[in-house]
């Protein structure tokens, strides 16, 4: 069986070692295994951004008990999900302000809804509030923003960026 590289119907062009069975198996050999861990995380992260996914559940594992449920699921903390970081925080923060800058949102408190869930489609839609105060964060950090409580939660006022 030739290994070829295959199109899914969201247009997302899977790699030929897709087609490997020994890609979906624990290999005995820890320098194979850990190869095959660094290619799994690039396709999941690839695959991620491509789609705009931002959470990875235990729901989307399918062998209950499986790899994927032992390192998705830990009863302690009872959380169902990971986020997935096919951007770092430091570039969800440039296209944060980037986005702010854009739409005239410079020194305007904007709720973290109002980011994620704009009513224009941009870059930021559907991110995660998790994921976007981390971006915050950072802009915070070279006073770029300022979090500032309302009364719906947190919101944000975004500052020019200094030269």
């Amino acid at each position: 069986m030739a290994l070829t590289a295959h199109t899914t119907p969201s247009g997302f062009l899977l790699p030929s070692i897709h087609a490997a069975p020994p890609f979906f198996t624990e290999q005995p050999n820890p320098n194979t295994q850990a190869h095959l861990t660094e290619q799994w995380i690039r396709l999941i992260l690839t695959y991620a951004r491509h789609r705009q996914l931002f959470a990875l559940r235990v729901e989307d594992a399918e062998v209950p008990g499986g790899g994927w449920d032992e390192i998705l699921r830990n009863e302690r903390i009872n959380h169902s999900a990971v986020l997935l970081y096919w951007r770092l925080p430091e570039e969800w923060a440039d296209v944060l302000h980037s986005w702010a800058t854009a739409t005239g949102q410079l020194n305007t408190i904007l709720t973290f809804y109002e980011i994620s869930d704009p009513p224009v489609p941009s870059p930021l839609s559907g991110i995660p509030i998790p994921l976007l105060r981390r971006a915050i964060t950072v802009l915070t950090q070279s006073n770029q923003a300022q979090i500032i409580g309302v009364a719906d939660g947190e919101g944000v006022r975004f500052f020019a960026a200094t030269k």
